[in-house]
């Protein structure tokens, strides 16, 4: 993907202040400008939705008409989407909602340089947390040996730390990324599967294949896990090893027994992390007690060198509705 960050594009904006609270941002570069906006405005409706405020497009300026309060909060939104346009070449409107939510998370953090360390800058894009536990869980994937991370889908555990893992991997801090799932729910029964080994795997594998290509090209990846800088593998293959100078991480955890989830984390070796990641609420087991997922953080918890991040309905990334989804589904179980 193009970085437009290199290209001939005059990433600068210039505040003018006036009477009555208004604030001017003007662009210096007509592309960059419409980038931001979208197609038919459409970026700039959707953050005056968002914020309930007055945000006006005039030639080569966007015009905020609110408290000073709001309009810094919207400054601060629009400079965050110029550098997503900058680093990725377009605006998704999850970026849209991120531009605030990033200034609203946390009052206390309001220099910018303090923000830095929660950025994972990839070759694709910059991954940048979008709520305060994301942001505790990156902290947690730099800083500690082992994490467990348990919460619903779309709160970006497996994204998160792929993206820690692949930045780790190409400053060469590790030399390799072995990434693990249970590949079958009842035991890993892959004798009955079709095919040979790659594709009788393949299947249960393919969310963290699509992580790694949402972060780094096609090709390179491909590359990387044909020199085997990267694995993926069925959390079957994962006994009898120790991992060395690696991040490993075990996805789906809930569909490991507590068995497997002891075997995966005695895996680990000299400077090597490792990652557990599972929705208890998801769980395959035909007996769902067996699940080593919630055991293990219970165990495991009260050790220094390992964190552990709950993560909720508050914390999913996806579309809107996920949340108000898996917030309906946590409701009704807990009647």
């Amino acid at each position: 993907m193009k970085n437009f960050a290199k290209s001939k594009i005059n990433p600068d904006l210039k505040y003018v202040y006036s009477e009555n609270n208004a604030l001017s941002i003007v662009f210096q570069s007509n592309e960059l400008l419409l980038g931001v906006l979208g197609e038919f405005n459409n970026n700039l409706k959707e953050l005056e939705k968002i914020t309930n405020t007055s945000i006006y497009s005039r030639g080569n300026s966007i015009l905020l008409k609110n408290t000073p309060e709001k309009n810094e909060l919207i400054k601060n939104a629009i400079q965050f989407l110029v550098d997503q346009f900058l680093n990725n070449g377009s605006l998704e409107k999850k970026d849209i909602e991120s531009s605030v939510n990033k200034f609203m998370i946390d009052e206390k953090v309001t220099n910018k340089s303090e923000n830095i360390e929660y950025i994972i800058k990839t070759p694709k894009k910059s991954v940048i947390p979008r709520s305060e536990k994301q942001k505790n869980y990156i902290r947690a994937l730099k800083e500690s040996d082992i994490v467990i991370s348990a919460g619903p889908a779309g709160t970006g555990k497996t994204f998160l730390a792929v993206a820690v893992a692949l930045t780790m991997l190409l400053e060469k801090k590790i030399e390799r990324i072995i990434l693990s799932r249970p590949a079958v729910e009842a035991g890993e029964r892959l004798g009955f599967l079709p095919g040979d080994m790659r594709e009788k795997v393949d299947p249960y594998l393919r969310p963290l294949y699509d992580s790694l290509y949402d972060l780094l090209d096609f090709e390179k990846i491909q590359k990387k896990i044909e020199v085997g800088d990267i694995e993926i593998a069925p959390l079957a293959f994962m006994r009898g090893r120790t991992l060395k100078n690696s991040f490993a991480i075990l996805d789906e955890a809930q569909n490991a027994t507590d068995t497997q989830i002891k075997m995966f984390l005695t895996r680990i070796g000299e400077n090597s992390k490792i990652v557990i990641n599972g929705d208890p609420s998801q769980i395959d087991l035909p007996n769902k007690t067996i699940s080593g997922l919630n055991r293990s953080k219970k165990l495991l918890g009260h050790l220094k060198e390992i964190s552990v991040v709950d993560f909720d309905h508050t914390d999913v990334v996806r579309h809107p509705l996920v949340s108000k989804i898996v917030k309906a589904y946590s409701d009704k179980n807990s009647d």
